[in-house]
């Protein structure tokens, strides 16, 4: 069975994806960038904006029946190298007891010149 799941984005119902699906035993969380989606405001530094999205992904992840713990692959999209490290510290907070396999990507740009961390994670529900 296939279980599709919303944060309020309204980037999802326009660009036509879901923030999450649910399907056989794993939780597929899209790319999360930093906007508090119910206001639609982002923090300006990278290490907040990194903060943001694991909020957003802990919620979704709830919602699907999963937490942070069942998380086994992560992949964070970084804008600028020189904001790896913080961005990176954050991760390795929220982190630090799971350590599910990981790849950091430095990349030229994202969706939104405001955007500077994308996260997507995957996750095995217990």
């Amino acid at each position: 069975m296939r279980r599709l799941i919303a944060s309020g984005s309204p980037f999802e119902a326009a660009y036509g994806y879901s923030r999450a699906v649910v399907q056989d035993g794993f939780v597929f969380v899209a790319g999360t960038t930093g906007y508090d989606y119910a206001t639609m405001t982002m923090p300006d530094s990278a290490a907040e904006q990194a903060e943001a999205c694991w909020r957003t992904i802990a919620a979704v992840l709830t919602d699907a029946g999963a937490a942070l713990a069942d998380i086994v692959r992560a992949t964070y999209y970084v804008t600028d190298r020189a904001e790896a490290e913080a961005v990176l510290a954050v991760c390795g907070r929220v982190l630090a007891q799971i350590r599910p396999a990981a790849t950091v990507v430095i990349v030229a740009g994202l969706l939104r010149p405001e955007m500077k961390v994308e996260i997507e994670v995957t996750a095995r529900r217990p």
